[in-house]
């Protein structure tokens, strides 16, 4: 099986350098490598990926630029195998990723979703812990080794804390295909993908063998959308949704995750000082809202 990696390209250029270099360094060579440049104004990227000389690795480049979930509506479009990553342009993958991923598939042949060991480092490459990371850890299943979830439980461990990490994961192709990202959530769009997959009948395996070394820095969208709110207006939307939803699936216990959406209102309350301080005015009445509002009680 060839995996299929994706790579959406806006950010950068010493980080994505680095991120096309891991793929390169994989143990398994049955991989392909497609860069989908979203018309980033530095052209050096995209002259350094064209004169990568493996056939495994092609670039292509927008004529405008996409944004987040239709350049990821695009990476689906071009994946041609069974499974495929959409891998941020700033990630790494160690060498065993791909080679772990496919002993995975194996061994859960009938598996959605694979989320493969994780660490986190910062923007120097740095392993890092901070408090995001630390509550993903807490609300993620404890189990050693790999394990497969599914239904209500999956439901509402992810909707209690979504601990997955979406550039690590590795996706069936044709449950991308049948829900498509959603180009009204260009924050929370991983997490309705994977609650459709799951209110759908898919499953996910969770492994503890860490392939690959996710970057959390200052210039990530979902960081640049915290102090002005509306990040956690999309996530109102999405929980919103899935009380409805599960409640009608009987998922009670992902329901009620749901409507209280606890971890979320805690997030959006470590935001407001950075909106006082910032003095946005509107990013701290959104804040608020979510801290004190929503659709239940905490």
């Amino acid at each position: 099986m060839t995996l299929d990696i994706m790579m959406p390209f806006y950010g950068r250029i010493d980080h994505f350098k680095l991120a096309v270099e891991s793929v390169l360094a994989q143990s398994n060579p049955d991989w392909r490598l497609v860069i989908v440049d979203d018309v980033y104004p530095d052209l050096s990227a995209g002259e350094w990926a064209k004169s990568i000389d493996d056939p495994r690795v092609s670039y292509i480049r927008n004529e405008t630029n996409l944004r987040p979930s239709r350049n990821y509506r695009k990476c689906v479009g071009l994946m041609e195998s069974e499974f495929g990553v959409l891998m941020g342009c700033d990630d790494v993958m160690l060498p065993g990723y791909v080679q772990r991923v496919t002993e995975l598939i194996a061994q859960f042949p009938d598996a959605a979703i694979i989320q493969p060991g994780v660490s986190v480092i910062d923007g120097d490459g740095v392993p890092y812990t901070p408090l995001a990371d630390r509550v993903k850890k807490r609300y993620r299943f404890d189990r050693s080794g790999a394990h497969q979830y599914s239904g209500d439980e999956l439901a509402t461990s992810l909707l209690r804390g979504n601990w997955t990490y979406f550039p690590s994961l590795c996706w069936r192709v044709s449950e991308l295909r049948k829900y498509e990202f959603r180009l009204d959530l260009d924050v929370v769009q991983d997490l309705a993908m994977l609650l459709e997959i799951t209110k759908g009948g898919g499953s996910l395996v969770l492994d503890d063998s860490v392939v690959f070394n996710y970057r959390r820095h200052s210039g990530s969208v979902s960081a640049v959308t915290g102090f002005d709110g509306s990040k956690f207006a999309q996530e109102r939307t999405l929980f919103s949704e899935a009380d409805r939803d599960l409640k009608q699936l009987g998922w009670n216990r992902g329901a009620r995750a749901a409507r209280f959406h606890l971890s979320s209102r805690l997030n959006a309350l470590t935001e407001l000082p950075g909106a006082i301080r910032s003095r946005n005015r509107d990013g701290r009445r959104a804040l608020t809202r979510h801290v004190f509002g929503g659709n239940g009680t905490p």
